[in-house]
């Protein structure tokens, strides 16, 4: 049976391996961490955001960059030391500007479809998620945030998305528990919300009842080709042991997220992804008072660049912030403190004595449209640099990427082919 190796196990990387898995690949995916969805997939804003469609290939993005440089609690924050990589991504970003519209166009068509396949395979596999279907709601403080929203709305109209302008007394009406004083919002009723995490792990025990085998723990230190693909790695078994292996196969998919760019160096492909660092805090919500007081519609307020999330009864995610520091990930107070602060202006019941930080390493291409596709060498595929909209996007980018395997390397015997 023809065999195929995913490097990666976050929501992108199970995702391929359960779409590979689903047209009768024998598949093997290798992750580096210990279990499945514990980098950038573990504790994300939580949206399945058809509305969060918009690249950030906008002059406004660029501006506000500039400004925001030298401010440690901005909600886009830049590092400005000299790295060649950085300022090569920076440089394919600003000239992927006049793209701006068709991507954000594209990328609305595609999120559209991908959340449905999200919804499917979790009825399929009976995958609990926490999963919220009240819509999102996008909130603007003041006239010239909404007026760009209202620009933005065109282009998701155009891909297809439902998506209305609301008043502040409509606002305060979908979500009561929101605290502001707002010029307008928009409201999309047909995006939700869910844990990553928990959909991420119950998918791969999914890929398992499959037949598919997770190695984890595996650092990949090579990838030859002969015949085959041979990965060479090292798997590491605790109190210091580390056991070197090798693993063959007739094609490769990098799902690697950030990592994604040192695999196509390896394999011959020029894959220019940036880590942009986002931050989390899960808010337990432990008594009463703090659940009413918690929103239950997700929210994405554009001026913080703030999102949030029900998770459940007991658990309010917020997240938001874009940092480019290189592969940096220590959790800082100065991005974590404006995640808290904003929770208790908003939402004054909540109690945020008890808060979980997070930051996960986002994995961008400079254009915000994610790699599914061929490399130059025959049997390497990519589906990785999803960027912001990782989750939302995961799904339908992995039947994409499956049906393109299946017109290189059709599933067949190996030894009666």
């Amino acid at each position: 049976m023809t065999k195929i190796v995913v490097i990666g196990a976050g929501i992108t990387g199970v995702s391929t391996a359960y779409s590979l898995l689903s047209q009768g690949y024998d598949v093997s995916i290798l992750e580096r961490q210990r279990y499945a969805g514990m980098e950038t997939s573990f504790a994300n804003g939580g949206q399945l955001s058809a509305s969060n469609a918009e690249v950030w290939n906008h002059w406004s993005t660029v501006i506000k960059g500039i400004k925001w440089m030298l401010k440690a609690d901005a909600p886009l924050l830049m590092n400005p030391m000299p790295n060649w990589h950085k300022y090569s991504w920076l440089a394919e970003f600003i000239s992927n500007i006049a793209r701006y519209r068709v991507n954000t166009v594209a990328t609305t068509r595609l999120a559209i479809s991908a959340r449905q396949h999200i919804f499917d395979i979790a009825d399929c596999e009976g995958i609990e998620f926490d999963h919220v279907a009240r819509g999102i709601l996008h909130i603007y403080w003041d006239k010239p945030g909404f007026d760009h929203a209202t620009k933005v709305n065109k282009l998701l109209n155009e891909g297809g998305l439902e998506r209305r302008r609301v008043t502040p007394e409509e606002i305060a009406s979908i979500e009561p528990a929101l605290h502001g004083k707002f010029y307008g919002g928009f409201f999309t009723p047909s995006d939700s919300t869910g844990d990553i995490h928990k959909y991420t792990t119950g998918l791969a025990r999914a890929c398992e009842r499959l037949g598919g085998t997770f190695e984890y723990d595996a650092l990949v230190a090579r990838i030859d080709r002969h015949d085959r693909f041979r990965l060479s790695y090292t798997v590491h078994h605790g109190e210091g042991k580390a056991v070197e292996q090798v693993l063959e196969a007739d094609g490769i998919v990098v799902c690697a997220g950030s990592a994604s760019r040192q695999f196509a160096a390896m394999l011959g492909d020029r894959l220019n992804i940036y880590p942009v660092k986002g931050y989390s805090i899960t808010v337990n919500l432990d008594d009463e008072r703090a659940q009413s007081a918690a929103p239950w519609v997700s929210l994405l307020d554009d001026r913080a660049k703030i999102v949030t999330s029900r998770l459940g009864e007991s658990r309010l995610r917020v997240a938001g912030t874009a940092e480019f520091n290189g592969y940096n990930r220590d959790i800082r107070d100065d991005r974590i403190r404006p995640l808290v602060d904003w929770t208790r202006e908003l939402f004054p019941g909540v109690n945020t004595n008890r808060v979980v930080p997070w930051a996960g390493l986002r994995p961008m291409m400079p254009n915000m449209m994610p790699r599914v596709g061929k490399g130059r060498t025959p049997g390497v595929f990519y589906n990785t640099g999803h960027g912001h909209l990782g989750w939302t996007l995961s799904a339908g980018t992995s039947a994409v990427l499956a049906e393109i395997v299946a017109e290189s390397l059709p599933v067949t015997s190996r030894r009666a082919a």
